[in-house]
């Protein structure tokens, strides 16, 4: 056998291993929020807001990076290194409207140095902690202060005064190009699964579709994507025709593809209104 086939054998073991190593480091099952419905909440004070990031969530054991599905995140040894020993919860982000570039960072197997010195590890939770979310928010912020690392940070939470004041922070964060808001219940602890004690709230709904045809431009996208044919989960067929840039008109999600798009409400039909294309996540494909 070559010394390169040895090389080679031998890198994969040892990445073999890390990867086992760290899939048995994770017993995690995420919090995930719930949608916002009208009278929903009862005491508007009960509740902390935060802008909803949109890049990649992530969860630090410890000792490894995962994605919310439990995938290892391959981040640069400076990166991890520097973390603390305890058990965070948070968005891998570079900023608004970035997150096919921060996909593309953060899914990559070989990191990209350069490419990850944009990227900031913004946490919202200490999943271990039994404590109420009010102390859980004292002690990542306190940590992430004292700590003192360019690339970590925190999710800023604030009081909600009142559902008028909500909304008006809802319609500005959306005029930035935003996603919308995250409420935390203030003596909520942090439980695996849908829970109401984390609540989304957007002006527009996001949800996933599976790519099932390309329809041909016209007039001046002749030659290239027109719109998406996709599939809902319920069956119901749909086209996308519009969020898409130059290049993707170029390069369109392949067929079987999960895509996120963004809509406004529903048809009689059952169809999503104003649908959108956003993005492909391929933590979720």
């Amino acid at each position: 056998m070559k010394p390169t086939q040895i090389a080679l054998i031998a890198s994969v073991s040892v990445a073999t291993s890390q990867h086992a190593l760290a899939t048995s480091c994770l017993h995690h099952k995420p919090q995930l929020a719930v949608p916002y419905e009208n009278e929903m909440v009862i005491d508007w004070q009960d509740y902390v807001y935060s802008e909803k990031l949109d890049g990649i969530r992530a969860y630090w054991s410890g000792k490894f990076l995962f994605t919310r599905q439990g995938n290892l995140i391959y981040a640069p040894s400076w990166f991890t290194d520097s973390l603390p020993p305890i058990a965070l919860e948070g968005e891998l982000w570079i900023g608004r409207g970035q997150f096919e570039e921060t996909m593309a960072t953060v899914m990559d197997s070989k990191p990209d140095e350069k490419a990850w010195r944009q990227v900031r590890f913004m946490v919202f939770d200490l999943p271990a902690s039994l404590d109420s979310f009010d102390e859980r928010y004292q002690k990542m912020k306190g940590l992430t202060e004292a700590m003192k690392l360019p690339h970590l940070g925190y999710v800023t939470h604030y009081p909600v005064e009142s559902e008028m004041a909500l909304r008006e922070v809802l319609a500005s964060i959306n005029r930035k190009g935003g996603e919308g808001l995250m409420l935390r219940k203030r003596d909520g602890i942090y439980m695996g699964g849908r829970s109401n004690n984390v609540i989304k709230m957007k002006v527009a709904e996001d949800a996933e579709a599976e790519v099932i045809g390309h329809i041909d431009g016209k007039g001046k996208h002749v030659g290239r994507l027109g719109a998406l044919l996709v599939k809902m989960p319920d069956g119901k067929e749909f086209k996308i025709g519009t969020g898409f840039s130059d290049n993707q008109r170029e390069n369109p999600p392949a067929i079987g593809a999960k895509v996120t798009y963004r809509y406004n409400g529903f048809t009689k039909n059952g169809i999503p209104k104003f649908a959108r294309y956003m993005h492909v996540d391929v933590t979720k494909q």
